[in-house]
C-alpha cells in the first residue's frame, strides 16, 4: 500500500500545482498553495483505489482525487479560523490565517473550494452524464447536507445545555468528516455507473474510526509528530468519542468498526487489499 499511497500524493500535489498554475500571482494564490502542502491524502487514496476497484484509469480519477484534497483544504483552512475551532498549528506549520491574515484565509478557502468544483467539470473524468453525477454528489456531501452541517453542528454543541451523547457526537462526525469520505470512496463507483454500495459501507465504519483515531491522538498524541496541537478537545471540556468511553472502550470501538469496513469489501476480493491496509492504517496512525 505505501508505494501506491506514495504514488497518490505525488500525482495529486502535481494535480493541484497545475491546477494553480494559470492563477493570478499574489497573496491569494500563494496562501491558496500553502494550505494544500502536506497532509496524508487519505480521502485522495480513496477515490483512486475505489476508482481503480471499478475499472477506471489513474487519470481519470486524478482530477476527482485533486477536487477532494482542494476541498479539504478549505475546511481546515476555515475550520482553524478564530470564529470556528481557533488554531494556529496545522500540519507542523502555522495556520493559515496565522501565516498571512483571517481576511486572506477566508478568501483562500473560498477560492479552493471554487476551484474544487472547476476540477470536477475535467473531461479526463468522464461523460457530461458522470460528471453531473459526481458535481451533485460532491455538492451534498460538503454542503449544508453533510460537512458544514457537521461543523455547525459542532459548534453549536459548544454551547448545548445538556452534554452530548455517544449518538450525538456520531452524528455530528458522519457528517463533519464521515461525508467526504464517503464521497471519495464511491466516486470510482459513480465514474463506472456501478454500484456503490459495498464501498459506501466500507467509508461509513472507516471515517468514524478515523475520527476516534483523531480524538484518540488529541489524548496521547506527539505535536511533532500529529503536526497539530493536542490536548484541546479536553481542555476545551468537549465531547469526544474518548471522553464518553474512555481510551480502551473508544480503540475497542475502532476495532470493531475497521473490522466491518473491511468485511464491506468482500465483493471485491484481492483487489481491494489496499483499501484493507488503508483501514488498519487509520487506527494505528501516530499523525
Amino acid at each position: 500500500m505505501q508505494a501506491r499511497f506514495d504514488d497518490v500524493k505525488a500525482m495529486v500535489a502535481k494535480s493541484l500545482e497545475g491546477a494553480m498554475a494559470h492563477l493570478p500571482k499574489g497573496e491569494l494564490t500563494d496562501a491558496m498553495r500553502y494550505a494544500t502542502l502536506g497532509g496524508k491524502r487519505v480521502r485522495a487514496f480513496l477515490v483512486m483505489e475505489s476508482a481503480r476497484l471499478n475499472g477506471a484509469e489513474d487519470s481519470a480519477a486524478l482530477p476527482v482525487a485533486a477536487a477532494v484534497e482542494a476541498l479539504h483544504a478549505y475546511s481546515l483552512v476555515h475550520d482553524d479560523l478564530p470564529a470556528m475551532d481557533d488554531d494556529d498549528l496545522r500540519r507542523g506549520m502555522p495556520t493559515c490565517h496565522v501565516q498571512w491574515s483571517e481576511a486572506t484565509a477566508i478568501l483562500a478557502g473560498d477560492a479552493l473550494q471554487t476551484l474544487a468544483f472547476q476540477l470536477l467539470t475535467d473531461e479526463a473524468i468522464g461523460d457530461a452524464e458522470v460528471r453531473l453525477a459526481l458535481i451533485a454528489a460532491f455538492s451534498k456531501a460538503v454542503g449544508a447536507q453533510g460537512m458544514v452541517r457537521g461543523q455547525a453542528l459542532d459548534i453549536q454543541a459548544e454551547t448545548a445545555a445538556e452534554p452530548l451523547d455517544e449518538k450525538a457526537v456520531i452524528r455530528i462526525q458522519e457528517a463533519k468528516t464521515g461525508a467526504l469520505f464517503e464521497f471519495s470512496a464511491v466516486a470510482g463507483a459513480i465514474m463506472a455507473k456501478a454500484d456503490p454500495e459495498p464501498l459506501r459501507d466500507y467509508a461509513r465504519n472507516l471515517g468514524l474510526a478515523f475520527q476516534i483515531a483523531d480524538d484518540i491522538l488529541d489524548v496521547t498524541g506527539d505535536e511533532a509528530a500529529t503536526g497539530k496541537r493536542v490536548g484541546k478537545d479536553d481542555a476545551a471540556g468537549k465531547a469526544t468519542f474518548v471522553s464518553l468511553l474512555g481510551l480502551d472502550a473508544a480503540r475497542a470501538k475502532a476495532e470493531r468498526l475497521v473490522d466491518k469496513a473491511e468485511a464491506a469489501l468482500e465483493p471485491y476480493g484481492d483487489a481491494a487489499g489496499n483499501l484493507r491496509e488503508l483501514a488498519r492504517f487509520v487506527i494505528e496512525r501516530d499523525t
